[in-house]
């Protein structure tokens, strides 16, 4: 089994497009086929910050309910759920842009996309195992001791957050953790959440999120290759998101 693991999109859609093309993906009737039978997979964060998270959203969708891509939800997918569920959600750092986007829809197109957007979280693993005892995509991190579990409120925490410092930086979010380092099982674990310049493996973990939202660019893995290809992003690029690391 061969896959082309795509980090976080943020609503970046043309980015999207030009990277499963670069992959070497073709879309027929809307889903990516592969002619080395290779599959997408998605690591989470769909929307927000970007300015198409509905036509990514759209996309995943009718992939996902095809058998036609892998994926795993993130945090901001996890935000947009509740939100469209009704329950209390502050419309901050970033959902807004998507809350925005989904109120210009006529109102029925509102309510089907409302309707598809929470079947496909609810349909959807935390993590995925994509090769057993070899390969697993999940958003945030992932303990080697939770491989093979059901999730419980715990596990989905670390699954969608990852660890943090209990610091947090100016501007409000929490100062994350280095989990990768404390990683030492026999699944490669690939994974988003954390902005990094460069796609960073450490022991059998690759971050794969390259902050293409915040203007660097949008990556990809391959497997098993363990290559990356990226294509640049349009949007304005901001250095303070980036998570650097001593090593």
């Amino acid at each position: 089994m061969k896959f082309d693991i795509i980090g976080d999109i943020h609503g970046c859609y043309e980015e999207l497009l030009t990277l499963i093309h670069k992959l070497g993906y073709e879309l027929k009737h809307g889903l990516p086929v592969h002619p080395d039978k290779r599959t997408l997979a998605l690591v989470g964060d769909l929307t927000d910050r970007g300015p198409q998270s509905v036509d990514v959203m759209r996309f995943v969708i009718h992939a996902y309910s095809h058998g036609a891509i892998r994926y795993v939800p993130g945090n901001h997918c996890f935000k947009l759920y509740r939100y469209l569920k009704g329950n209390p959600v502050k419309l901050l750092h970033g959902i807004e842009t998507t809350v925005n986007e989904i109120k210009k829809l006529p109102i029925h197109e509102q309510n089907k996309l409302s309707h598809e957007f929470k079947q496909l979280f609810e349909k959807a693993p935390l993590y995925d195992v994509l090769i057993p005892d070899e390969l697993i995509i999940a958003h945030a991190a992932m303990k080697e001791k939770d491989i093979g579990k059901k999730p419980n409120k715990q596990m989905r925490s670390y699954l969608l957050f990852g660890a943090v410092t209990g610091e947090t930086w100016p501007d409000g979010r929490p100062v994350r953790k280095d989990w990768a380092k404390e990683y030492h099982g026999k699944p490669w674990i690939v994974y988003g959440h954390t902005p990094v310049k460069e796609p960073r493996f450490v022991g059998r973990t690759v971050n794969i999120d390259t902050g293409c939202v915040f203007g660097n660019k949008l990556s990809a893995l391959t497997y098993p290759e363990l290559k990356t290809v990226s294509v640049p992003s349009s949007m304005p690029y901001d250095d303070s998101r980036f998570q650097h690391f001593t090593s």
